[in-house]
């Protein structure tokens, strides 16, 4: 066994929680030059900063441990401190689907422990800048299909934006307009 706890941070309280209507509008970070009801806030505003990331030469078997132990659906893969790709459930559901016929649990992890995260996870991995909109990030998701992207400036990973928080992001906008008007 893998000894996970040593590479993960603890994971920030879950704000999937929070319901909408029940946002106070002076508790949404603005930036000066982004009012959140005018649109134009920057991802660096909502994304999550505090990321597990997995190196690419481990196994499926420990990416399934950090999913279900962090409760994360994306895991951003470095190699030599670089990002080089990113892991969903997805991925991991598409890897265990061909190991389907072995319905023994035991035979299960044992497939995934022979998988390199390498082989299926998702490459090169579609970024977004931290000074991007939220509403580019959200057409990007859209446009590929996929859940998350990692944001980095040069190669730095600095945090990563998921579609949650996008959907909370419009969630807030909307409440905050309606409670305008």
């Amino acid at each position: 066994m893998h000894e996970i706890d040593e590479r993960i941070e603890p994971l920030p309280a879950d704000p999937a929680q929070i319901d909408p209507a029940q946002i106070d509008p002076a508790q949404i970070a603005r930036t000066p030059s982004d009012p959140l009801d005018a649109g134009g806030t920057q991802v660096r505003n909502v994304m999550q900063v505090k990321v597990v990331t997995i190196s690419v030469t481990e196994r499926l078997s420990t990416v399934e441990d950090i999913m279900t132990l962090g409760g994360v659906r994306h895991v951003p893969v470095v190699h030599a401190g670089r990002l080089v790709g990113v892991v969903s459930e997805r991925d991991l559901l598409r890897a265990s689907l061909s190991a389907l016929s072995e319905t023994h649990t035991d035979h299960r992890r044992a497939f995934l422990h022979a998988v390199e995260i390498a082989r299926v996870m998702s490459t090169p991995p579609v970024v977004i800048d931290p000074d991007a909109e939220v509403e580019e990030a959200a057409a990007v998701m859209a446009d590929r299909k996929i859940g998350c992207l990692p944001v980095v400036l040069g190669d730095e990973l600095l945090g990563l934006v998921t579609e949650t928080d996008v959907l909370r992001y419009f969630a807030a906008r909307q409440a905050v307009a309606t409670a305008a008007s």
